[in-house]
């Protein structure tokens, strides 16, 4: 098996991995300080990316080479995109008896186990590319049966009607556990013959000498948690292809250097976000309701802050709901905190009678894109495509994007299978450049979708907040049926939408009872999460000086709040002077949030260890 690498490379580089770790021992890690222009900062970032290995001597004589691998196609996550790309590329290949080499690098241990989502599951895409999936066994055991919105005030619950037409409307959706979809879809495409290498980030991109993408690297192991190589150091590989596909998730790692690179972003609106958090949990079954779905907005987020909630009731053999809320991350008040708002919303009247007597199993969250249509980036560049919920195709008034994010992957692999298999193939660039798939796209019901929901939400940034976008909404995609001829812009950045903290008033959040409110380490405990400790610290800052002296001074710290996992705390030097922050790497759940809501944009999230983070089963 080691010496067969052309056809097990991946594997075989795992194996010797692991031979080394046997043999050797870890490295105490060290301590070093950095000077900001005033004082000494004790030093968080060690990540190679923030503190270049050329200028470490500790680096001198380690050798650097890289194995590489050559594939027609690559395609970065193994999420629905990615599989749905993967999948219908390999359904023509073998459609048309091409011989096609098509890879998939996913950074979870397992395929679906950094999924999370709702999740209502809308079957159009689905029924395109795999329209046997009932006999196949696909996982969509749950088909909504009922439909509930409201809004809530701290006590009571104001019931809306959900009419034929709108957004909301779940008619002929599926409730799913969506990581145990994802998996399924796996196992479609090895069936057909992708090559699946979960476990395996890729950390960078590669680029030929004519600045076309040339490939992705995987990332290096066996480094120290202050940077330094280890004896069981083991450089990343390398996978070359005629096409590389980017369907990291939101707010990829390398799409964040695609846009600045190939300068993608250019005529489209920022990207918004918001932060999904949920809880699977067994209840009691006198209480279950499968095939209900609730949605509310309201109440414990007020008026100017966007937001909602779901709660899922599943037929998966045993009484199940899946629930969570919803935050909008251009939020202003740094107080706030999205986990407790959670937290507090399960005890309002109209969720906790469900949960009474239950159990809680599963707990995770997730940063979505929110954007829609007016943020959608350019979607091709010489060598490469952006796919799923990277570039942002998620449905926000549906709360929806998964059949989206396929249809995009499969529109991808067709327009990206006719130009690999022109016998007139000619490309200005070594990585092939493939723009009828952006042209394809804007043709599909994809486009027109996004298209029609493109102002409910920026409609909610008016003096009434919740209530103005909800009339908006009644009139222009009820009444006018979305023929509105304009199209409303986003506020801007949600980093710059906080406040300064001396401007807000702090928010008194209540102790979590042990029954149905949680604390936060408990529910990270829940997540599975895990990454090897004596590795430096994914979560990077481009000056360590700033949380402290700019983060804490002005916002009161907020990244200690946003975060959902415990990631960062403020604590006391030792000296008894002053705070420092705190990393607690290990904990990360993958949200992103930090990356995208820190308002001094200074935390840049880069991948960890491959297989490190969330172990999520069927979130």
């Amino acid at each position: 098996l080691l010496s067969n690498t052309c056809l097990f490379p991946f594997t075989a580089h795992r194996c010797i991995r692991a031979l080394k770790a046997v043999q050797t021992e870890h490295v105490v890690p060290q301590v070093y300080t950095r000077r900001s222009s005033s004082a000494p900062v004790p030093r968080i970032t060690s990540h190679y990316t923030i503190c270049p290995r050329d200028k470490d001597p500790r680096w001198e004589g380690v050798e650097m080479e890289r194995f590489a691998d050559e594939a027609d196609v690559v395609i970065v996550g193994g999420g629905p995109a990615g599989l749905s790309a993967a999948i219908r590329l390999k359904q023509l290949a073998n459609q048309h008896e091409k011989e096609l080499r098509v890879c998939v690098v996913e950074k979870a241990s397992q395929i679906g186990a950094h999924t999370l989502s709702g999740a209502c599951l809308e079957p159009s895409a689905l029924n395109e590319l795999i329209p046997d999936w009932k006999d196949r066994g696909a996982p969509l055991n749950t088909k909504v049966t009922e439909d509930r919105f409201a809004i809530l005030t701290e006590k009571y619950r104001i019931p809306v009607p959900i009419l034929p037409g709108l957004p909301m409307n779940n008619h002929g959706n599926y409730i799913v556990r969506l990581g145990h979809f994802v998996r399924w879809l796996g196992e479609q495409a090895e069936e057909l013959g992708v090559e699946l290498y979960p476990g395996y980030a890729a950390s960078e991109v590669l680029f030929h000498e004519d600045g076309s993408v040339k490939g992705i690297a995987t990332n290096d192991v066996g480094i120290a948690k202050d940077g330094s190589p280890k004896d069981i150091f083991e450089r990343g590989m390398e996978l070359h292809a005629k096409v590389t596909v980017f369907g990291e998730g939101c707010h990829g790692h390398l799409a964040k250097q695609l846009y600045k690179h190939f300068n993608l972003r250019e005529g489209c609106e920022p990207q918004t976000y918001a932060i999904g958090l949920k809880e699977l949990w067994l209840i009691d079954e006198k209480k279950w309701r499968p095939g209900r779905v609730e949605h509310s907005v309201g109440w414990p987020l007020n008026r100017n802050t966007y937001g909602g909630s779901f709660l899922y009731h599943l037929n998966e053999g045993e009484p199940m709901v899946a629930l969570g809320l919803v935050v909008g991350l251009d939020y202003t008040n740094p107080y706030l905190s999205p986990f407790r708002e959670f937290q507090r919303w399960k005890h309002h009247p109209s969720v906790a009678p469900t949960l009474e007597g239950g159990s809680r199993i599963a707990y995770g969250a997730r940063a979505l894109n929110e954007g829609g249509f007016q943020s959608v980036p350019k979607l091709t560049f010489p060598g490469g495509a952006l796919i799923g919920c990277s570039p942002g195709f998620m449905n926000v008034p549906k709360i929806k994007g998964t059949h989206t994010a396929m249809k995009s992957g499969m529109l991808a692999a067709e327009a990206i299978f006719s130009k690999l298999t022109d016998e007139n193939l000619q490309s200005d660039t070594a990585g092939i450049h493939v723009p009828s798939y952006e042209e394809s796209l804007k043709n599909s019901w994809v486009w027109k979708e996004l298209r029609s929901v493109r102002n409910i939400r920026p409609s909610f940034h008016n003096y009434f907040g919740l209530y103005g976008g909800m009339v908006y909404t009644g009139i222009f995609y009820w009444i006018l049926r979305g023929k509105e001829p304009w199209t409303l812009k986003h506020a801007g950045l949600d980093a710059a939408q906080l406040k300064p903290a001396k401007e807000c008033t702090p928010i008194e959040y209540p102790k979590p009872d042990g029954k149905i409110s949680f604390d936060l380490l408990s529910s990270v405990a829940l997540s599975g999460t895990n990454h090897e400790h004596d590795q430096p610290p994914h979560l990077t800052l481009k000056d360590d000086s700033v949380p402290v002296a700019q983060n804490l001074a002005v916002y009161d710290g907020p990244e200690q709040r946003f975060c959902p996992a415990g990631v960062y705390e403020f604590v006391p030097l030792e000296s008894g002077e002053g705070m420092r922050l705190q990393i607690n790497a290990q904990n990360c759940v993958h949200c992103k949030t930090c990356d995208i809501k820190d308002p001094s944009q200074n935390i840049n999230w880069v991948v960890p260890e491959g297989s490190g983070g969330p172990a999520y089963n069927g979130m």
